[in-house]
């Protein structure tokens, strides 16, 4: 019989949205935007990918499809709530690849390193192999492994990753991730961090072909459709099911204004539609009648 459906601890949820930030695509407006993350995808609040058509939403030039999604942006609480939406999923994921017990801890560090690397990652890694023959203090030490990013296309170490897998590491321990992680914050938000969150790759010594298809496993099924004249968004694997639709037109609209080709060039500012008049003139002065008696 399934395990049931266990809720994230709160520290775990904390840590998550210490390290994917909350970036906003609009300062200017009063909500939070959708805003491309480091590797080109749409997203909006803590690391929610946008969905269309089935796919992760790629690519400045989409920018029109991403803000017609998201109207007018969203709010901090429907930020939270996308979070612990999405949440359930990689939850649901731990419970059935994990085949021992896991403390509240253990559990919230693993939701938070599928979370950030993806279910089929840890399905394939050497952390979860460990876990489940029984080698805690083992898994534990694999979360360090994986701190790598590709930049320009080489595989580098990225500081950010770094700190994100000693804190996780730290939670699954039953130590203090805060500490270990050197990282502020307030009020469930991070003091001083809104840049997007950074995605790793998987080490060369992990990848034993069973990556693909622990991923093809995960990967919703999508119904045929007719033939759009929609442009193509590159095919990605989605951690989630899509949110919530817009209004059809709306969305419509921003496709049809979304270039094939290259990111649409910069908005220019509004011209003037209106000319300023000039004051109006004082009134002149009336000057006394001569005098002509005296």
């Amino acid at each position: 019989m399934p395990a049931p459906l266990r809720d994230v601890p709160q520290e775990g949820i904390e840590l998550i949205k210490s390290f994917e930030g909350i970036p906003d695509g609009d300062p200017s407006s009063v909500n939070l935007d959708a805003y491309l993350d480091p590797v080109g995808i749409w997203t909006i609040g803590w690391g929610h990918a946008i969905t269309y058509q089935g796919v992760f939403l790629r690519g400045p030039q989409h920018k029109g499809i991403a803000r017609a999604l998201y109207p007018g942006g969203i709010t901090i609480e429907q930020a939270e709530m996308l979070l612990r939406g999405e949440l359930v999923n990689f939850a649901r994921d731990v419970l059935r690849l994990a085949k021992v017990p896991l403390d509240d801890g253990q559990f919230a560090a693993l939701v938070s390193f599928a979370f950030n690397c993806g279910s089929g990652n840890l399905a394939s890694s050497t952390l979860l192999r460990k876990l489940n023959q029984g080698d805690y203090a083992g898994a534990a030490d694999q979360f360090l492994v994986w701190n790598k990013a590709r930049k320009n296309g080489a595989l580098v170490e990225l500081p950010g990753l770094t700190r994100r897998r000693r804190a996780e590491r730290a939670l699954f321990l039953g130590e203090d991730w805060r500490a270990v992680s050197a990282l502020r914050t307030r009020g469930g938000l991070p003091a001083a961090r809104t840049m997007a969150p950074e995605r790793p790759e998987p080490p060369p010594d992990q990848d034993d072909g069973s990556h693909a298809a622990a991923e093809a496993a995960t990967k919703p099924r999508r119904t045929p459709k007719a033939a759009s004249t929609t442009p193509a968004v590159e095919a990605t694997k989605p951690a989630s099911a899509p949110a919530k639709k817009p209004a059809r037109k709306a969305v419509e609209k921003a496709v049809e204004k979304a270039p094939a080709g290259a990111a649409k060039a910069p908005a220019k500012p509004r011209a003037r539609t209106t000319i300023p008049k000039a004051p109006p003139k004082a009134p002149r002065a009336l000057r006394p009648a001569p005098r002509t008696k005296r």
